[in-house]
C-alpha cells in the first residue's frame, strides 16, 4: 500500500518536530515536506501536491485562512487539516468556508492526528469533538439547505452510521466498527440523510453537533 503523502506547516520548531515524529511512526504516512510560514507552505503544497496538508492557523507571511483560500483556489482537490490551539468559532467557520476539511486541537491525543489525516483524505470532514459544538454554529447559513427543527424517525443503525460519519470516520471504518459491509453503510447513510433532509456533510456535522452526537462516548 502506498503511504499517504503529508505536508506539515507550523511556525514553532518544537511543535513541527513533534508533528514529524507522530507522522513518522505510522508506516502508512510519509512526510514529503515541512514549512514554517504560510507562504512557504502554499508554494510547497503546489509544488509537491501532497495527499493532505496539515496546516497551523497562526503563521507568519500568510495565516492559515489565507493559505487555505489560496490553495483551494489554485488546487481545488487538495485536502487540508487545520491545527489550532483555540476553538474560536469565527476562525473555524471561515476556514470551513475557505475549503478546509478538518480541524484538530493541538491538545488532542497524539493518535488523533493520524485518524484525522485519514478521515480528510478519504473525503470526510473531521472536527475535533471539543470544538465541534461551537465551530459548526454558522455552517449552512447563507443559502444552504435549512436543517430540520426536529429529529426525523431514524432507526438506531441510521443514527449510529450518521453519527460516525459526522465524527470523521470513513465508510470502511464504520463497516469494521459495526461489522457490516461498506455497501450497507452507504445505504444507512443515504437513507438517514434523506430522512433528515440534509444535502451535504457540513449540514450533517451541524445537525450532529446540535443533537449531541459529537460528544465522546
Amino acid at each position: 500500500m502506498t503511504p499517504l503523502r503529508i505536508l506539515l506547516a507550523d511556525d514553532h520548531p518544537i511543535l513541527l518536530a513533534g508533528l514529524q515524529t507522530l507522522v513518522n511512526v505510522d508506516r502508512d504516512l510519509q512526510i514529503v515536506g515541512a514549512a514554517r510560514d504560510g507562504r512557504a507552505a502554499l508554494q510547497l503544497a503546489l509544488d509537491l501536491r501532497p495527499d493532505v496538508v496539515v496546516l497551523d492557523v497562526s503563521m507568519p507571511e500568510m495565516n492559515g485562512i489565507e493559505v487555505t483560500r489560496a490553495l483551494r483556489a489554485a488546487w481545488p482537490q487538495c485536502r487540508i487539516l487545520v491545527l489550532t490551539m483555540h476553538d474560536e468559532p469565527a476562525y473555524v467557520r471561515e476556514l470551513l468556508a475557505g475549503g478546509a476539511a478538518g480541524f484538530l486541537l493541538k491538545s488532542s491525543a497524539p493518535e488523533e492526528l493520524a485518524r484525522a489525516i485519514r478521515a480528510v483524505h478519504a473525503g470526510g470532514m473531521y472536527l475535533d469533538p471539543l470544538i465541534a459544538v461551537h465551530a459548526v454554529a454558522g455552517i449552512g447559513e447563507g443559502g444552504n439547505a435549512a436543517l430540520p427543527s426536529d429529529r426525523a424517525e431514524l432507526s438506531p443503525r441510521e443514527c449510529e452510521v450518521l453519527s460516525e460519519v459526522a465524527r470523521g470516520y470513513s465508510n470502511k471504518e464504520i463497516g469494521v466498527r459495526r461489522q457490516i459491509s461498506i455497501k450497507t453503510v452507504e445505504t444507512y447513510r443515504a437513507r438517514g440523510m434523506e430522512k433528515l433532509g440534509l444535502r451535504s456533510r457540513a449540514d450533517l456535522v451541524r445537525y450532529a453537533a446540535e443533537h449531541g452526537w459529537l460528544v465522546d462516548r
